[in-house]
């Protein structure tokens, strides 16, 4: 799970799942393109509360230099301590990757 720069403020950080590669086609969520094919050198980001997260459905693929660090556990709130598990929820999966 990526940390990354804002694409809209680079002093902000956020925290994101990535859910396609470059060359995967995504089927986006209210973003201005039914579909895109993330571009070479980019990933395509989601955050977990669907159509309430500011990620790539608002501002759309996300070059990868923008990428900061690796988010491995939560620890605040500490009733929420846990081990962040890489997990592409089924019904965002690409609908077609570079590979096929």
């Amino acid at each position: 799970i990526p940390c990354l720069r804002s694409p809209r403020n680079p002093e902000q950080k956020i925290i994101k799942r990535v859910i396609a590669l470059e060359g995967d086609i995504i089927k986006t969520i209210g973003y201005k393109k039914k579909y895109v094919k993330v571009p070479h050198g980019h990933i395509w980001v989601e955050g977990d509360h669907h159509g309430h997260s500011f990620d790539s459905n608002a501002f759309g693929p996300v070059s990868l230099g923008l990428l900061h660090a690796r988010a491995t556990h939560i620890l605040w709130p500490p009733q929420r301590w846990q081990k962040l598990q890489p997990m592409l929820p089924p019904e965002r999966k690409p609908l077609q990757t570079e590979e096929e």
